[in-house]
């Protein structure tokens, strides 16, 4: 597989990298941990440099999957874990206080059997903590070389340019998919003249993009999308429109769904690297290989002109999540 430079920084990536939030946490019950590893070195056989996890997915045993599944091939890859919220638990408030910072670090490391993280990522921009402090913590933390790079995630245009006067950020990661293309609007502006690279998370729409979930899905109570208002039956119902008209686009090009939506976002920019999850082989080998479907200007074009025909309704979080997602 092809590798990208997330922007002006230097770390390089695999073009198609493997979010592994959903093996742990998030949708469902927590994949068998031998299956996990076998899956995470598996991504790895087929190019993925670049996978990515979080102290709070769990809380803390996704870290130890990644960690113990990397450990024989750990100069070989990029890890990217995540700081943010209070004793680590998605659950609580957020918490980016400087002592808090360095407590995850330690501990993150010890998880993943590391001795640097490759990209530490603010998971969500806490209000309650000057972003000036954020980024001279991480700063800190990378001149005592225990992190590489530093990332947010879900931050505004406005958080960014903070952050970047303070430690350079390397890359951003935020949902952006055919059907979340709010970035558009003023971040990957902002991210291009800045220099810094873009992390698409949820870039199959949480599966939705793929063709697998329609109106008659049921999901598991510990599932996240379970209580997600763009995933109600009705919005399910009003959203398929899009799914039929990626999969139009898909026969012509003789992909699936999923391919053509990640190879729409590897169109949009160079710099621009998405981490789709999954817990299953046929999907992982699904969308390692979109990064071999290349669509024409005329197929872009194609797209957009049929997006515009397309309302996606629904909102992409409950409200008292929404609240966390920095303007």
């Amino acid at each position: 597989m092809q590798k990208r430079k997330l922007g002006n920084s230097g770390l390089e990536v695999s073009m198609i990298g493997l979010g592994c939030m959903g093996l742990s946490f998030g949708y469902g019950p927590a994949t068998e941990k031998s299956v996990g590893i076998a899956l995470i070195r598996t991504a790895f056989e087929r190019g993925a440099t670049f996978f990515d996890t979080a102290e709070c997915y769990g809380p803390f045993i996704n870290e130890e999957l990644v960690g113990e599944a990397l450990a024989p091939i750990r100069d070989h890859v990029v890890i990217a874990t995540k700081f943010g919220f209070q004793d680590g638990d998605a659950r609580k408030p957020l918490d980016s206080r400087p002592e808090r910072i360095r407590a995850v670090a330690e501990a993150s490391l010890k998880r993943l059997k590391t001795d640097r993280i490759d990209l530490f990522y603010q998971h969500r921009v806490d209000p309650a903590v000057p972003m000036e402090d954020v980024a001279g913590t991480v700063r800190d933390l990378i001149q005592e070389g225990k992190v590489k790079h530093f990332g947010l995630s879900e931050a505004g245009a406005k958080s960014i340019r903070r952050a970047h006067a303070v430690q350079p950020v390397t890359a951003l990661q935020s949902e952006y998919s055919l059907w979340w293309r709010e970035p558009e609007e003023s971040v990957l502006p902002t991210l291009e003249e800045l220099g810094i690279g873009f992390v698409p998370f949820s870039p199959l729409g949480k599966g939705f993009l793929t063709g697998a979930i329609n109106e008659n899905t049921t999901f598991d109570e510990s599932d996240f999308r379970s209580i997600v208002p763009r995933f109600s039956e009705e919005n399910r119902k009003a959203n398929a429109h899009l799914v039929d008209v990626l999969g139009q686009i898909a026969n012509g090009k003789g992909a699936t769904r999923a391919q053509i939506a990640l190879a729409w976002l590897l169109a949009q920019k160079p710099w621009i690297a998405p981490i789709p999850g999954t817990t299953k082989l046929q999907r992982l080998e699904e969308n390692i290989n979109a990064a071999t479907v290349a669509l024409s200007a005329n197929d872009l074009s194609s797209i957009e002109t049929a997006l515009q025909q397309i309302k996606v309704v629904g909102d992409r979080y409950p409200a008292h999540i929404q609240q966390r997602v920095d303007r």
